[in-house]
């Protein structure tokens, strides 16, 4: 038998213990075999009804499957109607020659038009079974195309996210350093120097899957740090940071929560600390700025943004929180099981 036989008969008989066929194959052979009992009172005679019912179930719904695979009609190949035919007349015709002997004498199965009622069975219940397990099996590849199709389109969007410094950051980056430019040119020529770095760190950030905490952590710092340039005293940066080497997270992943933490802090005239923690068993990735938590900004796609990623990345494995703690917010990414290294990925 090859290869492809055998994982045929192999997949077919795991379709017919699920539950939805076994069910009422049981249903239908019980009472066949009740019959086959009182009809003669002979355990020989259920032993034998018996080893009908199994051998259809091993050779019926597998061997149409294997004649007629999807596509292929009975008129594409009427020789292996034939064969199939000849199949299901064999077991039913065995079945009878043995009930025939003086050892077992007739059954409720092999007496009379009954034989030709359990030939019949085997060939439309064998048709029956193979086409319902291969509709079963398209409908599942079907879905995981559709699954897999659907993360692909996500992963494109949340890429051309990704790819995207807060186009409101940008702008009034820039406006703020055609002001400086006439004011003060050594703070706008270090503006354009560490907007420059930053986004040489976004783009470098767009192609891969994942990449270093530490390259993620220097990115949300050199963000703080563009804020700090024009005006020092508008935050303080804290830092409590553990051993990073070995982790991994998406690129980019924290560059909307570095952004807001400025927007509503700092440069919305909250001044004071800003704290960045990366803390360990689990994984947490912290950073709280100063001012009050007013909720989610209705349109604001930087935390969805980050939610759908890590949706996609982690699922059901990490999270986004973002709370209040008096005149302070603080945002939360939690990974319950971080990503390995790109090497060591599967």
């Amino acid at each position: 038998m090859s290869v492809g036989a055998i994982q045929v008969l192999t997949s077919t008989l795991q379709a017919l213990l699920r539950p939805r066929r076994s069910v009422p194959i049981v249903l239908l052979a019980g009472p066949m075999l009740a019959a086959q009992y009182l009809y003669k009172h002979d355990l020989g005679a259920v032993g034998l009804g018996l080893a009908m019912v199994v051998g259809f179930l091993v050779t019926a719904p597998a061997a149409w499957r294997l004649l007629f695979p999807l596509g292929v009609t009975p008129l594409d190949r009427p020789w292996n109607l034939l064969i199939y035919g000849f199949l299901g007349a064999f077991p039913s015709a065995l079945a009878g020659g043995i009930a025939g002997t003086e050892l077992l004498g007739e059954t409720f199965l092999t007496a009379g038009v009954n034989l030709a009622i359990t030939t019949g069975l085997f060939w439309v219940g064998g048709w029956g079974l193979a086409r319902d397990i291969e509709r079963e099996q398209e409908l599942q590849l079907a879905q995981a195309r559709a699954a897999q199709l659907e993360i692909q389109a996500e992963h494109a969007r949340l890429l051309a996210l990704r790819a995207q410094l807060d186009p409101h950051f940008l702008f009034n980056t820039l406006n703020a350093i055609a002001e400086w430019t006439r004011e003060d040119p050594e703070v706008a020529e270090a503006a354009i120097l560490r907007l420059s770095a930053l986004l040489r760190e976004v783009l470098e950030g767009v192609g891969p899957e994942l990449w270093p905490l530490e390259r993620e952590i220097e990115l949300v710092r050199g963000v703080l740090e563009l804020h700090r340039i024009r005006d020092p005293e508008a935050l303080i940066l804290e830092e409590e940071i553990n051993d990073l080497s070995g982790l991994f997270v998406p690129p980019l992943l924290l560059l909307p929560l570095a952004e807001n933490a400025m927007t509503h802090g700092p440069r919305a005239g909250h001044k004071g600390r800003v704290q960045l923690r990366v803390l360990l068993a689990p994984l947490r990735i912290e950073l709280e700025n100063p001012g009050a938590f007013r909720g989610r900004r209705t349109g604001g796609r930087g935390l969805e943004m980050v939610e759908r990623r890590l949706e996609l990345v982690y699922g059901g494995q990490a999270r986004l929180e973002i709370e209040g703690r008096a005149e302070r917010t603080l945002a939360r990414v939690t990974l319950l099981q971080p990503q390995a290294p790109p090497e060591q990925s599967s």
